[in-house]
């Protein structure tokens, strides 16, 4: 994976951006990673090439995109808060899709904000959990709304 470029961003944006590509390249079995805010808009990637169409469709993944994948993590997460209110279960820590062909898990972080990962269908669940709690247990205190919106205008400015 090729790092995303944390040119001009603060200190707490790149190591949330070195957090997220440790999580790709140290665990196996991840194929891509997405943080999203609470209103459903991609705040990091694991893909640097989010944008670029046909490098996508070239990677594994949902169709290949970072974007896809942002936009599954949003729609699973607001499907099992509703869940979640309808049977005043409280707030959702963490859900996980199992598929013939690969495995999706939300986990969230703070303020709404969630962690979603692809993996492969042979991944160890339990091992992508924790490390994926790992993440959520460094990055969810840093993740300010001062460091959101300048993660949303990086995100942005890459257009």
């Amino acid at each position: 994976m090729t790092a995303p470029s944390t040119f001009g961003l603060s200190t707490e944006a790149r190591n949330l951006h070195w957090l997220l590509s440790n999580l790709v390249e140290e665990v196996p079995g991840v194929l891509s990673v997405t943080v999203v805010s609470s209103d459903g808009l991609m705040l990091l990637s694991s893909d640097p090439d989010h944008l670029n169409a046909q490098a996508a469709a070239q990677q594994d993944g949902p169709r290949g995109s970072s974007a896809d994948l942002a936009t599954i993590v949003s729609g699973i997460g607001s499907l099992t808060q509703g869940a979640a209110k309808l049977m005043d279960g409280g707030s959702v820590k963490q859900t996980m899709v199992a598929m013939d062909e690969g495995s999706v898990f939300v986990m969230s972080i703070s303020d709404g904000s969630l962690l979603g990962v692809h993996a492969t269908p042979d991944c160890d669940m339990s091992v992508i959990a924790y490390h994926m709690a790992l993440f959520v247990g460094r990055a969810g205190h840093v993740l300010t709304p001062e460091l959101r919106s300048e993660l949303r205008k990086s995100m942005e400015s890459a257009q």
